[in-house]
């Protein structure tokens, strides 16, 4: 479960400053769930009136909390909500025992804070397989409640973390009719990262009132631009859950303003990008660009080709301005392509084109590309007008170490 210890080079310099999110406050223990001594229960609860919209994974083989939010999600109401998440074991494949242990869960949130249970949200991360020790949370509840504050959303991020090197934080804010509106969102996420519905544990906040019907859809659109996007190793979770939680404590309606939907996408991005970037293993941040395909579900299919490559994310790690591997990856994709109309780019040097390389190529310059932290591969198409814009990072030997001990 723990990481190498070391924080991943392409970390931000400090968890950001998130703005208050009015209407919602948060907790965080350490319930020795599988540690001890670290903090890994977490608790939102909001007020009254607020919206719940969320995507999951769409894994045949997802845990039992996903299946209960599943179920609950987009029933009318006007009670709070409440979301409790549990770090260090992700009560997955445990048979009826999941089950038993998010019931449990559930029922005890419930008499903790007075929500109904319809309203309590769970989530779990860690190990696969081994029954979830529920009695370790549900001891915790009263002391969760109770310390509850309307400025603790970090301390929740620290405790949704597992092979995570950093806790990831976004915010933004915008103006709808002269007010502030604000989004605060924290998210975990560093292996078995890939796009299908949603990635990894991702919980968004605002004070903006928005219908749910017209907030799922935002979720969705925004989720499938962002964390639908992104890939670590091509690993879907059977846990991968992403609630949006508008709370409707600023009295500003934000149904119907698109700025509103802008600054939601921007927070989702920003997480999404820095879950590549604590990537297990990872030393470089890659930006895959795909145009000229046929259309919009075809650049996409072919940039996460490329980018959950491990020929690509190699060579990648090795510095290799290996183009032939791009043209491998995009050929194998299973999408329209025409071999003798692919232009390819590292960064702003013209690697190849017409099919072939360029004829101005220059190794060294592609080569200097690559010992950036930043790596930025395009490809043209040729062939017609769609885009996409997919992100991932390198494949090291940090990656088979962590995974190695994952279970230790």
């Amino acid at each position: 479960m723990a990481g190498t210890g070391k924080v991943s080079p392409l970390a931000p310099a400090a968890f950001p400053a998130l703005p208050v999110i009015s209407g919602v406050t948060f907790s965080a223990v350490a319930a020795g769930v599988k540690y001890t001594g670290r903090t890994d229960v977490m608790l939102a609860q909001c007020v009254l009136g607020t919206t719940i919209a969320g995507t999951f994974t769409r894994s045949a083989t997802r845990s039992a909390p996903v299946l209960d939010c599943q179920a609950k999600l987009g029933e009318a109401s006007d009670a709070g909500a409440a979301i409790l998440v549990n770090s260090g074991n992700s009560n997955a494949f445990t048979g009826r025992n999941g089950q038993a242990a998010t019931d449990a869960i559930v029922e005890a949130t419930a008499a903790a804070t007075g929500i109904p249970a319809s309203r309590v949200f769970t989530a779990s991360t860690g190990v696969i397989g081994e029954p979830l020790p529920f009695e370790r949370i549900t001891s915790k509840l009263t002391e969760l409640h109770q310390s509850l504050s309307p400025d603790a959303i970090g301390d929740a991020a620290h405790a949704i973390m597992t092979t995570d090197t950093y806790p990831k934080g976004a915010s933004a804010t915008c103006l709808i009719g002269g007010k502030t509106v604000n989004i605060a969102g924290i998210a975990k996420g560093s292996g078995m990262i890939a796009p299908d519905m949603a990635t990894m544990l991702v919980y968004i906040f605002t004070d903006a009132q928005v219908d749910q019907p017209t907030l799922q859809g935002m979720t969705t659109k925004c989720c499938n631009a962002t964390f639908n996007c992104i890939t670590v190793d091509s690993d879907t979770s059977t846990s991968d859950s992403l609630l949006v939680a508008a709370t409707g404590a600023s009295g500003v309606d934000a149904s119907e303003d698109p700025k509103f939907e802008a600054a939601l996408h921007d927070v989702m991005l920003d997480l999404a990008h820095q879950v590549v970037r604590d990537g297990e293993g990872a030393t470089k941040f890659v930006e895959v660009t795909v145009t000229g395909a046929e259309d919009e579900a075809s650049a996409r299919i072919h940039g996460l080709s490329i980018a959950n490559s491990p020929l690509v994310k190699t060579a990648i790690a090795g510095e290799d301005p290996n183009w032939g591997r791009v043209v491998m990856a995009l050929g194998k994709s299973g999408a329209a392509a025409d071999r003798d109309k692919l232009s390819i780019w590292f960064g702003d040097v013209l690697v190849a084109e017409d099919g072939w390389v360029s004829p101005n190529y220059v190794e060294a310059d592609a080569a200097a590309h690559m010992k950036s932290d930043h790596i930025h591969i395009r490809v043209d198409c040729g062939i017609g007008s769609g885009s996409s814009t997919v992100w991932t990072c390198d494949l090291t030997h940090g990656y088979i170490e962590i995974n190695a001990d994952y279970r230790s």
